[in-house]
């Protein structure tokens, strides 16, 4: 009897003992899974404001009234609200006509740097011949030259532009690109656009490893080559093709060296920018003789003028970025 009462009574403690361990560490999972949580909060809420932060200062200047520059208390909210200065940068700086000629400009580069890119890239993944991997190489290597060595040879090259002196022969002189968006196109056109040799390597990488036997099972169905470039390959290349396009697009244009050394004019959005201050500083004066010559106005104009140049590609990735960010992934450039 006295043991089957100590029985009972440890049938009695051990569930609770049990029961109150569970819910103590049940207690101590919840708290340290909040923990995290909050930690996790706090660095994405930081480095998410580190990155944001050049942006949100330039929005919050761009719509400041001339009054609250000289507000000291004026920090971050500005206390007058205008949408002035983006009517000022419009006018002075014919910011509609750059902005038709920059996309323009910069679509036309990205399909023509896309479709030599894609059909270098598969070449060099497909087609082995002698000597392949050292002219591979040399495309990568395009990637590590600096483009200020080649700065003066590809200006006299589109200054006096000549084909095996065909030009020369039936016009009597070479022809004189500078100035026109010529350049831009066969140089993305011919593979020698910017960054070529890293949208080739991303391509050559991709076709790597999709699987040969797509490809024979065409040409036992009778399809050739290019065909089964076209059907086969290509629609399962949509998220290199993808990453490809958006940044030859975007890298085209914020360009400023290649496009301030054959173009003039002030035609693009780059060449814009870094002409503001001479054109807005012009502008003011015979528009706005008040703050004409108010060096801080001037530079508040410039600031929205930056922020008009970007804000076209903050609206495009705005509508873009889930496609980019998967293209991302399953191209390969992101782990």
């Amino acid at each position: 009897m006295k043991a089957e009462s100590i029985r009972e009574k440890a049938a009695h403690v051990l569930p609770s003992s049990l029961e109150r361990m569970s819910h103590k560490s049940f207690w101590m999972n919840h708290v340290k899974n909040w923990l995290w949580v909050i930690v996790r909060s706090v660095l994405l809420a930081g480095i998410s404001f580190i990155i944001l932060y050049p942006i949100l200062i330039k929005v919050m200047i761009a719509i400041k009234d001339p009054v609250d520059l000289y507000d000291a208390s004026v920090v971050w909210i500005p206390k007058h609200f205008t949408l002035r200065n983006f009517l000022l940068v419009s006018e002075s700086l014919n910011y509609p006509k750059v902005l038709l000629n920059t996309s323009l400009l910069s679509i036309l580069v990205m399909v023509c740097q896309t479709l030599s890119c894609v059909l270098a890239g598969y070449g060099f993944s497909r087609m082995k011949f002698r000597g392949s991997g050292l002219l591979f190489g040399c495309v990568i290597f395009t990637i590590l030259v600096p483009p200020q060595t080649i700065m003066i040879p590809t200006y006299l090259t589109y200054k006096n532009f000549d084909i095996l002196g065909i030009i020369t022969f039936f016009t009597g002189k070479p022809l004189n690109l500078i100035d026109t968006y010529w350049p831009f196109f066969i140089s993305s056109i011919l593979g020698m656009g910017l960054k070529t040799g890293l949208f080739v390597y991303i391509f050559r990488q991709f076709f790597r490893g999709i699987p040969k036997d797509l490809e024979e099972a065409a040409w036992v169905d009778g399809s050739g080559t290019f065909g089964t470039f076209m059907r086969i390959i290509l629609p399962n290349a949509i998220p290199a093709l993808v990453t490809v396009m958006l940044f030859s697009f975007v890298w085209q244009w914020n360009d400023s060296f290649f496009t301030g050394m054959v173009l003039n004019e002030t035609g693009v959005m780059s060449s814009m920018v870094s002409g503001a201050w001479g054109q807005i500083m012009f502008y003011l004066r015979y528009t706005e003789t008040s703050l004409g010559m108010d060096p801080l106005y001037a530079s508040m104009i410039r600031n929205t003028a930056v922020l008009m140049a970007i804000l076209p590609l903050i609206i495009m990735y705005l509508f873009v970025q889930r496609h980019f960010v998967e293209s991302m992934e399953r191209s390969g450039l992101v782990g």
